[in-house]
């Protein structure tokens, strides 16, 4: 009866603690959200405001990967994928701007 108890005791512990993780998480995002309409109204450079949006929505798009979607207890080969496809990500943002800055695009 003993371990029957403590093993629901260490459930609950496991549970409560998951719990805390993800309301730390949600609480990260909503501050974070506040930040990013904050930064709205600083009336920054374009630049400045996208760079600032980027690095925001990074942050918060890494807890939502991370904690919502378990990526943090993922294996190696989870994380390599995941890196190949943000660099074919960025390498397909970044096209545009290096096909435009080396003039190939024709204006007439």
């Amino acid at each position: 009866m003993t371990s029957d108890h403590a093993a629901t005791s260490d459930h609950a512990a496991d549970i409560d603690r998951h719990v805390r993780i993800y309301i730390t998480v949600f609480v990260a995002l909503m501050v974070l959200t506040i930040i990013t309409v904050a930064i709205s109204y600083l009336h920054l450079p374009i630049a400045a405001a996208v760079s600032v949006a980027l690095l925001v929505a990074t942050i918060k798009g890494s807890l939502v990967a991370c904690y919502f979607m378990h990526l943090i207890s993922e294996k190696k080969l989870i994380y390599a994928v995941l890196l190949l496809t943000i660099v074919f990500f960025a390498a397909l943002l970044s096209l545009p701007a290096i096909t435009h800055s080396n003039g190939f695009w024709i204006h007439e």
